[in-house]
């Protein structure tokens, strides 16, 4: 009998002036900010749609229950809970492992260069591998898959380049075998943007086009200084 497709959650914030996207925004400005964060969940928001698993959102407020049932059709809503991204992810581990989700897949909104065969990767890997890891050039992941409940991870270095690590260790430490998968980046800063406009430049998925477009306009013609 075949696997069932893992479920892809996504931790999303609602896009807003002054929230999320602080460190980039202390380089551009808090309103250009705004409008990459918007970009950023419009491309995570694609790979939903062609995502053939279930799907969940889960905003970082209940109070953006209603915004998240907008954003896209079919997709079950769940809202985070307070308290930090650790207990937040495993809390909401275990609320959709006791609604009949087996295999769950986290991300962010924050990696638009994601590209389908990361997610075909973590997918083939769930067959064989309790864990499943993307590791994020910067130290920590942008992808983290598991076949069973995450151990607790409340005191782990989140938003530190030592997650990956860290994260990868406590698996280990719990009897999880642990699979990484190919590397990725998230973007925090505003070094990071070249890259990024590298990256997407061939990219021919709608939103990525758009995200492309907007950063062409925002960087200096060589593609390598912004202001």
């Amino acid at each position: 009998m075949p696997e069932p497709m893992p479920t892809l959650a996504i931790f999303c914030k609602r896009p807003a002036l002054f929230q999320g996207k602080q460190r980039l925004a202390k380089t551009i400005g808090a309103e250009q900010a705004l409008l990459f964060a918007q970009a950023f969940l419009a491309c995570a928001l694609e790979d939903a749609r062609a995502w053939s698993g279930p799907v969940v959102l889960s905003p970082a407020s209940v109070d953006d229950h209603d915004w998240a049932i907008s954003l896209l059709e079919g997709a079950e809503v769940m809202a985070q809970p307070d308290g930090g991204l650790g207990d937040r992810l495993w809390t909401i581990d275990r609320q959709l492992r006791a609604r009949g989700h087996q295999q769950i897949i986290f991300m962010g909104t924050d990696a638009p260069m994601l590209i389908p065969g990361h997610f075909e990767q973590a997918r083939r890997a769930m067959n064989d591998h309790d864990i499943i890891l993307s590791p994020a050039l910067d130290g920590g992941v942008t992808l983290m898959g598991a076949r069973r409940g995450w151990p607790q991870m409340a005191d782990l270095p989140w938003s530190t380049d030592r997650l990956g690590y860290a994260l990868e260790q406590l698996c280990h430490a719990q009897g999880y075998p642990v699979k990484n998968i190919r590397p990725s980046y998230d973007i925090d800063v505003a070094e990071d943007l070249p890259r990024l406009w590298r990256d997407l430049s061939a990219d021919p998925r709608p939103a990525r086009r758009a995200l492309f477009g907007q950063l062409g306009t925002f960087l200096t013609p060589e593609g390598l200084q912004y202001g």
